[in-house]
């Protein structure tokens, strides 16, 4: 099954980066929404998560906060 995956995050960001990459790298199709430039994807981001750090993922609903290679990798089966 394919999960739907959300990464929240800003093109500066090294740990967003290397969450992207690491999407990349194990074929995971993802939504990548740059709260730098985007009010509604900051006001979502809060609405989830209380704060304003990123990366954030949001896999079918659980919440990821920060680069958390070993959570990320569990909840896809990666």
């Amino acid at each position: 099954m394919v999960k739907t995956v959300k990464v929240y995050s800003t093109p500066t960001c090294p740990w967003c980066i290397r969450a992207k990459q690491f999407l990349k790298e194990n074929n995971i199709d993802f939504q990548d929404i740059d709260v730098s430039s985007d009010q509604q994807a900051v006001d979502e981001l809060m609405q989830k998560t209380g704060q304003m750090g990123v990366p954030v993922l949001d896999i079918e609903g659980e919440i990821i906060v920060g680069f958390d290679r070993e959570k990320i990798k569990s909840i896809l089966g990666v």
